[in-house]
């Protein structure tokens, strides 16, 4: 029997986890399920004035951050410290901040408690 879009079943071809790697020593630092997902924001109308680009035509941006659930290889978040930046516990490469008070996402969306990793910082894999 060929497969069709009657008899295929809505699990049978997931899409392949992704996981998060450090660029510098590619340890993982988190998985798709760490992820804590928000709503998109509007952009530049969401910032302060003075953080504001002159053309507020302009598209909102792609989130430029993931935001994920405190982990266990977050050193400063076990200290007890407020705010701070996140670090590879391997290679100790700066890999994000986070703040127990909330941030602000580039896409205008507030986050708290936010605990941010940079995309840029971050290899992006599919297993």
């Amino acid at each position: 029997m060929e497969p069709t879009l009657d008899n295929i079943s809505p699990g049978s071809d997931p899409k392949p986890p992704v996981i998060y790697r450090c660029k510098k020593c590619r340890r993982i630092v988190a998985t798709e399920e760490h992820i804590v997902s928000h709503k998109r924001g509007e952009g530049q109308k969401c910032f302060k004035w003075k953080k504001r680009n002159s053309d507020l035509d302009v598209e909102t941006p792609e989130c430029s951050s993931i935001f994920v659930e405190p982990m266990k290889w977050m050193e400063a978040v076990g200290e007890g410290c407020v705010e701070d930046k996140l670090q590879c516990i391997g290679c100790k490469a700066r890999l994000g901040s986070f703040n127990w008070a909330g941030m602000q996402c580039n896409c205008g969306t507030w986050i708290n408690p936010a605990f941010q990793l940079h995309k840029s910082r971050m290899d992006e894999c599919r297993v």
